[in-house]
């Protein structure tokens, strides 16, 4: 059971990024997905999540109407959609799974993809 995150890197303010977090040993759809971030000196937040059951997103009032969470159950991936960044955004971003399904639970983190944003 493992999550790989990737699509982290350096940017300018105002650009965008996507992150995937490709899942194996287990079906994303079956499980909460979620990504946090955790900047330097700060406490880890949650950023966004999507339920397993109809999908159904939430977002961290930080990153609302610019991050969008997204599932391709066809590639067991989850993805992070970040538009208009801000070096305010810049942190270590973890992708993790957690939930009972067929009394299996489960809680899975990513190693993490770091996320760079400066003139």
């Amino acid at each position: 059971v493992q999550l790989v995150e990737s699509g982290g890197g350096l940017v300018r303010p105002g650009e965008s990024l996507r992150l995937s977090c490709a899942a194996f040993g287990f079906t994303v759809s079956n499980y909460a997905m979620s990504w946090y971030r955790r900047a330097p000196g700060k406490e880890r937040e949650l950023v966004a999540v999507i339920t397993s059951a109809g999908g159904i997103t939430n977002y961290a009032n930080s990153v609302k109407g610019r991050f969008t969470i997204s599932r391709d159950d066809a590639k067991n991936t989850v993805y992070l959609q970040m538009n208009s960044l801000k070096p305010e955004d810049t942190a270590q971003y973890y992708c993790r799974a957690a939930g009972t399904y067929y009394q299996q639970k489960l809680e899975v983190w990513g190693q993490g993809t770091l996320v760079t944003v400066s003139a």
